[in-house]
């Protein structure tokens, strides 16, 4: 077996600071529900993680292996995932008035979307621990993702998803092998059913945030924007926000450069942007509380943000606390409207989760959050094709 260069050593209660050891699997905190994070040596890292070296590594998110938590090069499961470009909307900063406006575009990676990262981490730590099965509930890019690297790694894969998910994600979850069961309801209540499988066939449950390894492939997003912006931090990053892992990842990501030299302290103010069907973290943000009350019936076009609660809520809100960031809402028709403006403005056709962080960029900019000055990241999380039998009803001519 040949070792990485991670500097992997613990894990840490994201709520109490209490610290787990990572010699076998974990999950929640067991006394109080919360999310653990992976902690590394950050000092050991910055010996080999620095600019000059990420350019001479591979061309996937695996090149910053120091601050990912597999050990071992045979355990990684990837299919290419990471180093999707960064580009500039050189059309649409003269639309808005906006002088750097960036996207990240996630729907370049394996299986379409985002996901894929998270899932290669988890996959890979997963088999990494000697586990043979896995499970998990899902609005349907997740799914897809998990069932891939399953498949990749030689794991049994079995997926909970509500019955209205995108047929895209139904299908290529059964093409790469999952166990795929419908449930009446919403993620939420897949959530219920996934759990009930973990204990019933002994199956390692990779929910949102439930487990810690997803999040680390999800701040890879966080560490390739700033190299793809030449070491500089932006100063808004826009993010469509379901379960949240992705913007805890990237201010996590943000947190370790930080701490090993390689920004300054400045921080992007995060923008979280959450459908008007669906808006628990804006609602109780808005409230100033703590934590998120659930959405009761949850709608929205983007699958990937109908999650009624997120178990990271309070991380969430501390950093658009922290950041001086913000929480807004987008209709769903605000959103397919954002997806026109992409694909006729400058030809990327995204996911509706992408059609609303443009949309929500033009408001804040309208109101003033957002300055002709700065320089703005927005996040795509996948594509439009995983959603082209909601889109179907959409008029495209006008």
């Amino acid at each position: 077996m040949n070792k990485t260069k991670s500097t992997f050593e613990f894990l840490e209660c994201s709520y109490s600071g209490e610290t787990f050891p990572i010699d076998k699997p974990q999950r929640l905190n067991p006394k109080n529900g919360k999310p653990l994070l992976a902690r590394y040596n950050l000092d050991k890292a910055k010996q080999t993680f620095n600019k000059d070296s990420l350019k001479q590594r591979r061309r996937d998110m695996w090149k910053f292996e120091e601050l990912l938590p597999v050990f071992y090069y045979e355990n990684i499961a990837s299919l290419g995932e990471g180093d999707t470009p960064l580009f500039n909307l050189k059309n649409l900063e003269q639309y808005i008035g906006i002088d750097e406006l960036f996207i990240k575009d996630e729907s370049n990676n394996p299986t379409g979307s985002f996901k894929a990262r998270g899932l290669s981490t988890a996959i890979s730590k997963v088999k990494e621990y000697g586990i043979k099965g896995v499970v998990m509930p899902s609005a349907g890019n997740a799914a897809g993702a998990m069932s891939a690297y399953a498949a990749k790694s030689n794991l049994e894969a079995k997926v909970f998803m509500p019955k209205d998910a995108p047929i895209a994600n139904k299908i290529e979850c059964r093409a790469f092998g999952a166990d795929l069961n419908l449930v009446d309801g919403f993620i939420s209540d897949a959530g219920i059913e996934s759990a009930k499988a973990a204990d019933k066939y002994n199956l390692f449950d990779i929910s949102t945030l439930k487990e810690p390894y997803r999040v680390e492939g999800k701040k890879t997003m966080g560490f390739e924007i700033i190299e793809q912006l030449n070491w500089k931090v932006p100063d808004v990053i826009v993010y469509p926000t379901g379960g949240g892992t992705g913007i805890v990842g990237i201010w996590k990501a943000l947190e370790e450069l930080e701490t090993m030299g390689l920004i300054d302290d400045k921080k992007p103010r995060m923008v979280c942007v959450q459908a008007e069907g669906c808006a628990p973290l804006v609602d109780s943000f808005e409230k100033g509380e703590r934590f998120a009350t659930p959405i009761k019936n949850p709608s929205t076009i983007a699958a990937g943000m109908r999650v009624p609660m997120a178990v990271g809520d309070f991380i969430i809100f501390d950093i658009l606390r922290e950041s001086n960031g913000t929480a807004l809402r987008i209709s769903d028709k605000e959103m397919i409207e954002g997806v026109k403006l992409f694909s006729k403005k400058e030809g990327i056709f995204c996911a509706p989760e992408g059609g609303a962080v443009l949309s929500a960029t033009i408001k804040l900019k309208d109101k003033g959050f957002i300055n002709s000055s700065d320089k703005v990241v927005i996040l795509n999380t996948g594509s439009a094709y995983k959603y082209l039998d909601s889109l179907q009803d959409y008029n495209w001519d006008d």
